[in-house]
């Protein structure tokens, strides 16, 4: 026997599914589809336009979290993020400064660094130092990109992932110096400190959507749109029952 939380998860995939892959054969069959602007997305092919005008690299923060655990999701959504972000410095040229403060992470990082450097020809161009490990706490990480921020001539700060009160510390820096910071976080506690100092902001679910708005997948779109209308769906049930339960 299933429990009943079980069995609402059932329902749930056996109605996402559907609507996952109607939309994604919509997306391959060349139908036009709409997605609500995203600021943040749009800003970042700017950022690699500048560090190619000037010379300077673009740190990518994967934030103070790492695989394994309830971090991961955060973890994920940066990479999505990296490696967009790997093809476009593959392209101009100019590779960016990417830290992480998670020992497994590493490998995962420098593999999508080096993949999009690979996909553009341009492998000879790859550096596996590019990746960083800088500790393996949020207040030593932290540290670590302060520093970066402050003496490397970075051109822009672009932060996804897991932060918490240390991200005040780095955007504190990165203000200083007046770097164009774009940060996503779904950790509310650090939300404060990201609206304070980030120019571009990615909040909560945005930051899971970079593989819908940056890579342009059917399979990405066609999931960002089925968690639409499940969104849809879920609050008009909500609303019956609760007229239901007003009226009768």
């Amino acid at each position: 026997m299933i429990s009943e939380t079980q069995a609402l998860v059932l329902v749930f995939l056996l109605m996402f599914l559907p609507l996952m892959l109607f939309f994604a054969s919509r997306v391959r069959a060349g139908h036009e589809v709409s997605l609500r602007r995203i600021p943040a997305f749009e800003a970042l092919p700017d950022l690699i336009g500048r560090a190619a005008e000037s010379g300077r690299a673009l740190h990518i923060g994967l934030g103070s979290g790492g695989v394994g655990g309830e971090e991961t999701a955060s973890a994920l959504a940066g990479l999505s993020v990296l490696g967009y972000l790997a093809d476009q410095a593959a392209i101009f040229d100019c590779p960016p400064v990417v830290t992480v403060a998670d020992l497994a992470l590493l490998p995962v990082a420098q593999d999508v660094l080096r993949n999009g450097y690979l996909r553009q020809n341009r492998l000879h161009g790859y550096r596996p130092t590019a990746v960083r490990f800088l500790g393996p706490t949020p207040a030593v990480y932290a540290a670590g990109v302060m520093d970066i921020l402050a003496h490397e001539g970075i051109v822009a700060n672009t932060m996804i992932g897991t932060m918490g009160d240390e991200y005040l510390l780095i955007g504190e820096t990165g203000a200083k110096h007046g770097l164009t910071q774009i940060v996503g976080t779904s950790n509310v506690g650090a939300l404060p400190f990201v609206f304070a100092t980030a120019d571009e902001t990615l909040i909560g679910e945005e930051m899971f959507a970079g593989g819908a708005y940056l890579s342009r997948l059917p399979e990405h779109i066609g999931s960002l749109l089925a968690q639409d209308w499940m969104r849809l769906l879920l609050v008009s049930a909500i609303l019956a029952g609760v007229l239901w339960r007003t009226v009768f």
